[in-house]
């Protein structure tokens, strides 16, 4: 989650950085501003994910296009979107992604919207889940089957212009909030203001981000409830839980992203990366997950990093910023976390750290763990129990009083409720 090429001399490692640096610069915060940054769709992507020439004066969650797409073991209509939403800096960019409507009647009012943030599936193009909609299938029905209208967000950076921005959990918060607006812009589709956001994994820190911020950045929109899945948190924690795992590649990944998130001024590769990991950094351009493993999983730690990212000031505020554990607002929006008890990528002692630390602040949270359940396994099995809990927050039910969990009959519930 956070941080093949022979090692490169120096010249050629500040060189790196430095095109890093332009690509981001006319990608995303050239873009940002306004002026011009018309793209042509990336290759092997269709001729909908060109970028517009211009997003002046342009609104987060104002709708650019939609297109119907076929999805045919998805029970709705799959509409793919191109909306307007925010940097980390605030500029306008544009983002894809899906929005699927119900095949029965809205009810009154329209339909209560799920937004889901994805997990981490890559950085690149050719990720945007956007591209498969029929992939979302298993996903979509059980939510559709309760007339639940789903937006669900590509994310900055997967197929639009520039370098995903991974873990900069209030960037991906604001792109699925967005998506929501947006959606209530498609001709003929009724939405209520009513939502619930729902994410595992990365995810999961765009749902505890998407909580903190919604009431203040979406005030006209009703946030209902949050479902964060293994929400990433304790980055410190997890750094060394993952740095001699085979999923050391996420630290890369997370380099990456920050440094896309914030430029090289704020996010120096050079003080924190080997020449040889700023090189590597190329290959988040050229596949998704099953890729990144392939290529980056066999790599060390010592290879890529020159240091502990704690240890550089610079990298310690990024991750700092976008650790949920140092969210300092509360609100009376109902908070669910989920976590497997035997999850191999966030440790869950983490998600019982940031559950302590948000009580001790006042937030009132639930957290259920599914003892045996893997980082991915933990999804099915507790399903049921999180559709449950969803109704309860459409139907105003109190969380007092609400949905017990019974996707296993050894769940253990903990919170401040």
């Amino acid at each position: 989650m956070f941080s093949t090429a022979a090692l490169f001399s120096k010249p050629r490692s500040q060189a790196r950085v430095w095109l890093l640096t332009i690509a981001i610069t006319a990608g995303l915060i050239g873009a940002s501003q306004g002026v011009a940054l018309s793209a042509p769709a990336p290759d092997g992507l269709p001729a909908f994910y060109k970028t517009p020439s211009s997003l002046s004066g342009k609104k987060a969650g104002t709708l650019l296009k939609s297109e119907k797409v076929l999805a045919p073991t998805v029970n709705g209509t799959v509409y793919r979107v191109m909306y307007v939403s925010e940097t980390v800096s605030g500029k306008p960019i544009p983002v894809t992604g899906l929005v699927v409507v119900p095949n029965t009647a809205a009810p009154k009012g329209g339909y209560p919207v799920v937004s889901w943030g994805h997990g981490t599936n890559g950085m690149t193009d050719k990720c945007a889940p956007s591209l498969k909609p029929e992939k979302i299938d298993e996903l979509a029905n059980g939510l559709l089957a309760d007339n639940w209208l789903i937006t669900a967000s590509d994310y900055q950076g997967e197929g639009t212009p520039g370098l995903h921005p991974y873990i900069a959990g209030i960037a991906a918060a604001q792109n699925t909030i967005d998506i929501v607006r947006a959606a209530a812009q498609l001709p003929k589709v009724q939405v209520s203001k009513n939502y619930v956001v729902w994410g595992h994994s990365q995810g999961g820190q765009t749902a505890m981000y998407a909580h903190a911020i919604a009431p203040k950045y979406a005030a006209e929109l009703n946030l209902k409830g949050v479902v964060a899945g293994a929400p990433p948190s304790q980055f410190d924690l997890i750094y060394d839980y993952l740095k001699d795992s085979e999923f050391r590649y996420y630290l890369l990944m997370s380099a990456g992203g920050l440094n896309a998130a914030y430029g090289d001024k704020k996010a120096p590769l050079d003080k924190v990366l080997t020449p040889k990991g700023i090189a590597l950094l190329d290959e988040l351009e050229k596949g998704c997950s099953g890729y990144l493993s392939d290529t980056l999983g066999d790599i060390s730690i010592e290879e890529t990093n020159l240091t502990n990212p704690f240890d550089v000031p610079e990298w310690k505020k990024l991750f700092v910023a976008n650790d949920p554990k140092n969210i300092t607002t509360t609100n009376n929006i109902p908070l669910l976390i989920i976590h497997g008890g035997e999850d191999e990528q966030i440790p869950t002692v983490s998600s019982q750290l940031l559950t302590n630390k948000l009580c001790g602040i006042g937030q009132k949270m639930q957290r259920w763990v599914y003892p045996g359940q893997s980082h991915s396994g933990v999804i099915a099995s507790s399903a049921t129990d999180m559709v449950g809990w969803i109704k309860a927050r459409f139907a105003n039910t109190p969380v007092a009083s609400g949905v017990a969990p019974s996707g296993q009959s050894d769940v253990e519930v903990t919170g401040c409720p």
